[in-house]
């Protein structure tokens, strides 16, 4: 067994703010079907699930196969998008990822909606490839909260939930952590409210990556003792 923490990081919302090619792409497929676009507030809501639950969340009762031609438009449609609408880092993103990939205690994952193509085009884009041991997509496993995301990222890097971190934006994100045994730490960037991520699980609540570095640092030196003590506060 590795002596190593595991730190596993959410994508959309979390490491990229993807949202506006999200919810356009979600609008042209429901549109191409002959369906009302759903609201931009409830695209960002779905966002971190794997697309068939996704969609069936935004089209509540609509059959499999509608659901199907529906992912399928909005896989072309996001295809479509692709260079022309911008997917920023988040500001520290990248400082942060590698530094942490960096240190010698420390291995870092993905587990994201996303599917296996959409990372490895978020990683031509930003180099961060080689920073990451193991790749968990919607591709791969159930789609969030099911906790098979973190189980498989923690056989590939040999570690147990409790040398495990997942960092997300999300309450699929939290839950799916939760589910895992692992630690769940939210980001407020993102698309899901703070308050939300603290009654989802999240063991704390933090506002940049600055305090990311610090956060985990200081949580794998006193082993958890001080997240403990904050868990559900969500505090900063």
């Amino acid at each position: 067994m590795s002596n190593h923490r595991l730190i596993i990081f959410d994508c959309d919302g979390t490491i990229v703010d993807s949202q506006h090619m999200i919810v356009s792409s979600m609008a042209e497929a429901f549109a191409s079907c002959g369906l009302k676009p759903p609201a931009a507030e409830a695209t960002r809501g779905i966002i971190g699930l794997s697309m068939m639950e996704a969609v069936s969340e935004l089209h509540p009762g609509a059959d499999t196969a509608l659901v199907e031609r529906i992912v399928l438009s909005y896989r072309e449609a996001f295809l479509d998008r692709v260079g022309s609408i911008e997917e920023p880092l988040f500001d520290g993103a990248d400082d942060a990822i590698r530094a942490l990939a960096a240190h010698p205690d420390t291995v870092l994952g993905i587990a994201t909606g996303k599917s296996q193509r959409g990372v490895q085009r978020l990683f031509e884009r930003t180099g961060l490839g080689p920073c990451f041991i193991t790749i968990q997509t919607a591709d791969d496993a159930p789609s969030k909260p099911h906790p098979a995301m973190i189980e498989r990222a923690m056989a590939d890097a040999g570690t147990v939930p409790d040398a495990t971190m997942m960092i997300g934006d999300t309450s699929f994100d939290m839950e799916m952590a939760r589910n895992a045994g692992a630690h769940g730490l939210g980001v407020s960037w993102g698309y899901h409210p703070e308050d939300i991520l603290a009654t989802s699980g999240a063991h704390r609540v933090i506002h940049d990556f600055d305090q990311l570095q610090l956060y985990v640092h200081s949580l794998w030196a006193d082993g958890g003792r001080e997240a403990d003590r904050r868990k559900g506060t969500g505090d900063g």
